[in-house]
C-alpha cells in the first residue's frame, strides 16, 4: 500500500482541534471525504503555539494561502505610529471554502515545508465589496 493510500484510508474527522476551533458547520454531519492528511481536523498535525489572524491575499498554490497581517509600529522619535505588514504562508485544507479578501485564522504547527509553519483553522467570509476592494489595490485596513 502506498503512503498516500495509507493516509487516505485512515483519515477520520475530529470535530475540534482544541482552542475553541471547530470543523465548519456544513462539514460536521455530512459525508465529506477528508483526503488531506495535513488537515488539523482529519490528519495528525496538531495546532500549538501562536494563533495568527490575517487576510487572504493569494490562493495560487495548491492547498496553501498567503495571509497578510497589518499592524502598527510605534516610532519614538516622531511619537507616531507607522503602518507595516507581513505576509506568511499557511496550509488551507479543502474543508474550507475561502476567497480573496476573507479573514482567516491560522494556528502554528510543526513545519510542513520550507515556508509553511501554520495551518488555517477558521475562515470568516467577507462581503463581496471588501473582496473587490482588496483585489484592486492593497489597502491597510486597521481602522
Amino acid at each position: 500500500m502506498s503512503s498516500s493510500a495509507y493516509f487516505h484510508s485512515q483519515l477520520t474527522c475530529r470535530p475540534t482541534v482544541g482552542l475553541g476551533f471547530r470543523l465548519p458547520r456544513d462539514k460536521r454531519n455530512s459525508n465529506f471525504k477528508h483526503t488531506d492528511h495535513k488537515c488539523p481536523f482529519a490528519g495528525k498535525w496538531s495546532v500549538r503555539g501562536r494563533i495568527m489572524r490575517g487576510t487572504i491575499v493569494s490562493k495560487k498554490m495548491t492547498n496553501t494561502v498567503v495571509l497578510r497581517r497589518n499592524y502598527l509600529h510605534y516610532r519614538p522619535k516622531y511619537q507616531r505610529f507607522e503602518k507595516r505588514h507581513k505576509n506568511f504562508s499557511a496550509h488551507m485544507s479543502p474543508v474550507f471554502e475561502a476567497a480573496l479578501g476573507d479573514e482567516a485564522i491560522a494556528g502554528e504547527c510543526r513545519p510542513m515545508s520550507k515556508t509553511i509553519r501554520f495551518t488555517v483553522v477558521q475562515v470568516n467570509a467577507k462581503s463581496k465589496k471588501a473582496a473587490s476592494a482588496l483585489t484592486s489595490a492593497k489597502r491597510f485596513k486597521k481602522f
